[in-house]
């Protein structure tokens, strides 16, 4: 992976790289906070991974790419760890299998807070007394500061998983974990508040608005990274794409309106669905989003805050590809382009600042304020990544980055199909409007959703 170049006006100051880095490097210990020992170590599937492996995995990156690398006779922490926390660069050797990694109950979670003390000392140490790092160092800093955030969002998706396989169903944030965890002072943030969720009163008033469609206009328009600052090298070139006249959705598919497509009969009826889909949803037994149940009293699902009623007018969320599809040509629609979803989020202005972000501490889309425009698109940036009708592949003059960092982005880009917008666990100043997510089209466990295209 290759970072864009930074901005020239992007700040070259000690004080403001290391005030962000710690700010980043909190956060996902922050994230951990509420966790009891063991749920770190658990890997329920294989897309998931253990929380304590992503804390080793961030910080061995760190010591990677920019320790080992500008800091004069640093020592590494463990020369096990690289095997240990590697995740899939074969530039940098041998490691753990991937579907392992809930096998690792050495280290201790202290040793891998100790290790990532370890690193965050050293790195500390070298932007406050060394001043000439060259202008690479500072794009690797970058690089990494945006790779952890990354890893936030998926601790995020992980615990969540890991705790609905529980039979006891714990909350992760809320009064029936409160009453079960022990004493893990290690992981304490230094506030017990500091994932209460900051809920906003007008984002939980019911909303039973008809989505409207927007028409967004045709012709040649320019999609890709397009702005100053850091970006992936997914997100490279910049290239003209000609489309069609089309209109979008005013906002993001609801509960209510996937759970009419349930009522009907659209998880029994093949006619809507891809076939590799429909054989899938078969054989796994779908009935609903991963995490819906039925009650006696209706749909309940599994949340960040423990077992919880489906809220009609909130986002519907963690649904594959195959179920936003089939859900689309149920709706007499389609899922939108990433061209056109970029197209569109560029002509209504997206801005991060109505969205829902990891930030907030909510960790669940939020349904949109009862008096919101219906003449204006919301929700593009944040809430849920939305899938698009888009193969996840290079753009025109892509050329992988030498070494390792050449692995980040190019090698993955087959089979996968391309999400945009981020999500209620997306840390907000991570996104923006050209940023290309990517997962296999079955993938269930992130915040994804649907908006329609026609």
């Amino acid at each position: 992976m290759t970072p864009a170049p930074v901005s020239p006006a992007a700040p070259r100051v000690a004080p403001v790289w290391l005030a962000r880095y710690r700010a980043v490097r909190a956060q996902s210990q922050a994230l951990c906070a509420p966790l009891l020992p063991e749920d770190t170590v658990v890997q329920p599937m294989l897309d998931v991974s253990p929380p304590k492996w992503h804390l080793a995995h961030t910080t061995w990156f760190w010591e990677t790419f920019l320790l080992t690398e500008y800091a004069p006779g640093y020592q590494l922490f463990h020369p096990d760890y690289a095997y240990l926390f590697n995740s899939y660069y074969n530039s940098l050797g041998s490691r753990v299998n991937r579907a392992d990694r809930g096998t690792l109950s050495r280290p201790a979670l202290a040793d891998v807070l100790a290790y990532r003390a370890h690193v965050d000392a050293a790195l500390t140490q070298l932007l406050t007394e060394r001043r000439d790092l060259p202008p690479v160092f500072f794009e690797l800093l970058e690089l990494g500061l945006q790779h952890e955030q990354q890893h936030q969002e998926l601790l995020a998706t992980d615990i969540k998983y890991i705790l609905s396989t529980s039979p006891l169903a714990p909350a992760y944030i809320g009064e029936e974990l409160a009453e079960v965890r022990v004493s893990s002072e290690e992981l304490r943030v230094d506030s017990a508040d500091a994932l209460a969720p900051t809920l906003n009163s007008s984002l939980l008033t019911s909303n039973s608005k008809a989505a409207s469609w927007l028409p967004v206009p045709g012709g040649v328009h320019r999609i890709g990274f397009q702005e100053s600052g850091f970006c992936f090298d997914n997100e490279l070139a910049a290239h003209d794409v000609l489309l069609a006249p089309f209109e979008l959705q005013n906002r993001l598919v609801t509960n209510a309106e996937f759970q009419a497509f349930i009522e009907a009969g659209g998880y029994r009826d093949f006619r809507y669905w891809m076939g590799e889909g429909w054989d899938l949803a078969q054989a796994q037994g779908w009935e609903a989003p991963l995490y819906w149940m039925r009650h006696a009293d209706g749909w309940h699902r599994f949340t960040h805050h423990g077992l919880q009623a489906v809220r009609p007018d909130a986002p519907v969320t963690h649904i594959s590809f195959y179920e936003a599809d089939a859900y689309a040509n149920w709706a007499g629609a389609r899922l939108p382009t990433e061209a056109e979803w970029e197209t569109a989020a560029r002509h209504f202005g997206a801005t991060t600042s109505a969205g829902t972000w990891l930030e907030s501490n909510l960790f669940d889309p939020q349904p949109l304020p009862a008096d919101a425009d219906p003449a204006q698109c919301h929700q593009l940036l944040g809430d849920c990544w939305e899938w698009t009708y888009s193969a996840y592949h290079a753009y025109p003059g892509y050329a992988r980055a030498a070494g390792a960092l050449g692995e980040y982005n190019g090698k993955f880009m087959v089979n996968q199909l391309v999400l945009r917008g981020g999500s209620c666990a997306t840390p907000e100043n991570h996104i923006r409007v050209s940023y290309r997510n990517f997962f296999h089209a079955d993938k269930r466990w992130q915040f994804t959703g649907i908006r329609l295209a026609r």
